[in-house]
């Protein structure tokens, strides 16, 4: 998009969403722009003296037909472009944005370069759009540097001045600009007059390594919502479901769930025929600290594994891609109780 060689190049990658939308002048509807001409909409990323690229799904995706191949072609075109940019700048509907940046952290190991997320509740051209400033600031944080290498080298999500590790955030508002909360995990930046980095809190490598790139998802699981007067056919419904591998239960408060007798014999049943059973608060901050209540002590001892403070989004993508990567159910399980990118404490 720019002549101007530069130390510091970032390729976009424009998935679909909301931020990539335009007027047709003839029909009045919103249509995807072309990413080549971007400057156009948002001229003042040409004076950043960034050499910037894009790449752009064709056709785009909504955020709602996101799913584990788009993921996997995504961390494709990354891999693909690594050595030749400093930095990536995803453009994302915003309903899936927390599991599609989740799951690329999980599968870009070693990352040692920004991969930040991004996209806008209005789409960038309507006069009012929050996608410029998005955009713009996002473009600066993947080509941020300091003594040569990336002040962030993570998979990010950044929005309405506000940056957050990506498995550690989840959408909370549907009309607010300000869309996206991180309960558990501190911001890595925040963009004022200045952005300030908290630099104490962000993922370095020890090393630099090759990066690898996971790509075999099995999306055998579900997510079991727990509620008060839960009625046991639907629970059998769910650990019968055929081929099921994992179910995410969300728990209330600290991980606590009911102790009905019935409950916990399903749950054992469906452990003892291999499957995996992950506890996740549905609150939206603090932790499962499963044994602190009675009500939680039952479903340590059947063998549910304590999610701690993660979130439901990237509980899901783990899950998923654990039970991808890893033939036995014991590797997934011990997998799965350690933080593998940050994403639980």
């Amino acid at each position: 998009m720019t002549d101007r060689k530069n130390e510091t190049s970032v390729l976009i990658i424009y998935t679909g969403g909301t931020i990539g939308m335009v007027h047709d002048p003839e029909t009045g509807s919103l249509i995807p722009i072309d990413f080549k001409h971007i400057t156009d909409h948002v001229p003042v990323i040409g004076n950043y003296g960034f050499e910037l690229h894009s790449v752009s799904f064709d056709p785009v995706k909504d955020s709602s037909n996101i799913d584990p191949d788009i993921w996997i072609r995504l961390a494709g075109i990354i891999e693909e472009n690594y050595d030749r940019f400093d930095g990536f700048v995803v453009l994302h509907g915003t309903d899936t944005m927390a599991y599609s940046a989740s799951a690329l952290s999980f599968m870009l190991e070693n990352l040692s370069k920004p991969v930040i997320f991004t996209g806008s509740q209005l789409p960038i051209g309507l006069p009012r759009t929050d996608g410029r400033e998005n955009l713009i600031t996002a473009i600066e944080i993947a080509a941020a540097k300091k003594n040569g290498n990336p002040i962030v080298p993570e998979v990010c999500i950044y929005f309405d001045s506000e940056l957050s590790r990506g498995n550690r955030t989840t959408k909370f508002s549907a009309e607010h600009f300000d869309a996206f909360n991180s309960p558990n995990y501190p911001l890595l930046a925040e963009a004022g007059l200045h952005i300030t980095y908290n630099t104490g809190i962000i993922r370095y490598p020890e090393k630099i390594r090759k990066l690898k790139v996971h790509r075999k998802f099995d999306n055998n699981v579900a997510i079991l919502k727990l509620f008060p007067g839960l009625n046991r056919n639907f629970v059998k419904a769910v650990t019968g479901t055929a081929g099921l591998k994992g179910l995410i239960i969300e728990t209330f408060g600290s991980g606590n769930a009911p102790t009905y007798k019935w409950f916990l014999d399903d749950l054992k049943a469906f452990i003892r025929k291999g499957g995996i059973i992950f506890n996740v608060t549905q609150c939206h901050g603090g932790s499962v600290e499963m044994g602190l209540y009675e009500t939680s002590r039952e479903m340590l001892a059947a063998g549910v594994i304590s999610g701690r403070d993660i979130t439901s989004e990237a509980s899901v993508t783990k899950l998923m891609l654990l039970l991808g990567c890893h033939g036995s159910a014991e590797k997934v399980a011990e997998m799965l109780a350690k933080p593998i990118a940050g994403e639980m404490s």
